[in-house]
C-alpha cells in the first residue's frame, strides 16, 4: 500500500498546493486561468510533439491499442448516452454532454503525470499521445456535433459536422498532434535548439497541469447536482476503465502477443477523471456548474480509483 501512495501522493499533494493557493488567494482566477493557457496552448501540445518524434512513428502508434481504447470510449460514450436518453428522459445535448464527461480521460494532466511516475514518462507520453488521438478525432467531435445538434432542430448535419471540425482544426493540442505526426512521418529531424525548447516546456506540463486542476476545484459547489454528478464520476471512474481492460483482453484472445504495458496504459489513462475542459465545453450549453462540479467530484473520488489501478498494475500486469 505504501508503493501505492507514494506514486499517488505527489499528484494529489501538487493539486492540493493549487487549492491552497487559491485558498489562501495566493493567486487570482486570472492568474490561474494564464497558467492553464500556458499549460494548454504550450506545454502539452509540446508533450505531443515530443513523444511522436523522439522515437520512431512504429513504436509510439499501436493498432491494439487505438483499436482497445477507442472501442472502449465508444462504448462508454454509447452507454452513457443512452442512460441519460432512455432512463434519466434528458435532451440530446444534456445527454451528449453528460456522456463525453464519462469517456474522455484528463488525459494531459492527471493521466500523463500518473503515467510518468507508474511506467515512466517516456512511455507514459506516447500513451498520451495515443488517447489524445481518440480523445480529439472521436469523442470530443462526436459529442460536440450532437450537442450542436440538440440545440439546433432542423439544421442540416454537413453544416454541423464542417463548423465543429473547423472549431477542433484550431485546438491547439490538434495542432500539436498534426505537427508531431508530420515531423515523425517525413523523418525530418528537428534542430538541437528546438529540440530543447520542445523539452523544456513538455516538462512544465505535469506540475503545472496538476496546479492548475487544484485552484479549479476550489470554490465549486455540488448542491443540486448529486444524480448528475453520481452518473458521471460513475461512467468516468469505472465504467470506461471497464470496457476497455474488457476489450483489451478480448483482442488478446486474436491477438495472443499483445504487450501487458498497452493494457497498463490504457487501464491507467482510462481511471483518470475527465478532461479539464469539460466545464468550458458545457459553458457552451448552459452546463458549466454540472459539468465543473462533475469535475470536482471525480477528481477527488480517483484518488481511491487511481490507488486501486496502481496497485493492479504494480502488482499483475
Amino acid at each position: 500500500m505504501f508503493d501505492v501512495l507514494a506514486i499517488t501522493a505527489p499528484i494529489f499533494l501538487l493539486i492540493g498546493i493549487g487549492y491552497t493557493a487559491r485558498w489562501r488567494e495566493l493567486i487570482s482566477p486570472v492568474q490561474l486561468s494564464g497558467i492553464g493557457t500556458f499549460v494548454l496552448y504550450f506545454s502539452l501540445p509540446a508533450l505531443v510533439i515530443k513523444a511522436l518524434t523522439q522515437n520512431p512513428l512504429e513504436d509510439v502508434l499501436s493498432g491494439s491499442f487505438l483499436v482497445a481504447y477507442g472501442l472502449g470510449s465508444i462504448g462508454t460514450f454509447a452507454l452513457g448516452l443512452l442512460v441519460a436518453r432512455r432512463l434519466q428522459r434528458k435532451p440530446l445535448t444534456e445527454g451528449a454532454l453528460q456522456a463525453l464527461g464519462m469517456a474522455a480521460s484528463n488525459s494531459g494532466f492527471i493521466g500523463y503525470p500518473v503515467g510518468a511516475l507508474v511506467l515512466g514518462p517516456t512511455v507514459a507520453a506516447k500513451f498520451l499521445a495515443l488517447c489524445m488521438l481518440i480523445e480529439n478525432l472521436v469523442i470530443i467531435p462526436l459529442a460536440l456535433i450532437l450537442a450542436e445538434a440538440g440545440q439546433q432542430q432542423g439544421v442540416r448535419l454537413g453544416p454541423l459536422v464542417r463548423h465543429t471540425l473547423q472549431r477542433l482544426a484550431r485546438n491547439p493540442i490538434m495542432i500539436g498532434l498534426a505537427a508531431g505526426l508530420t515531423v515523425a512521418i517525413s523523418g525530418i529531424s528537428l534542430p538541437v535548439p528546438l529540440e530543447r525548447v520542445i523539452e523544456m516546456l513538455a516538462s512544465a506540463s505535469a506540475p503545472a497541469a496538476l496546479f492548475v486542476i487544484g485552484g479549479t476545484l476550489y470554490g465549486l459547489q455540488l448542491k443540486g447536482m448529486v444524480r448528475d454528478i453520481a452518473s458521471i464520476a460513475t461512467g468516468k471512474l469505472l465504467l470506461h476503465p471497464l470496457l476497455v481492460s474488457g476489450i483489451f483482453l478480448l483482442l488478446t484472445w486474436f491477438v495472443p502477443d499483445i504487450d501487458t504495458m498497452l493494457l497498463a496504459g490504457a487501464l491507467l489513462f482510462a481511471s483518470c477523471p475527465m478532461i479539464s475542459v469539460y466545464p468550458l465545453l458545457g459553458a457552451r450549453f448552459g452546463m458549466e456548474g454540472v459539468g465543473s462540479a462533475a469535475l470536482m467530484a471525480s477528481t477527488l473520488l480517483s484518488f481511491l480509483t487511481l490507488s486501486t489501478v496502481i496497485w493492479v498494475v504494480s502488482h499483475h500486469l
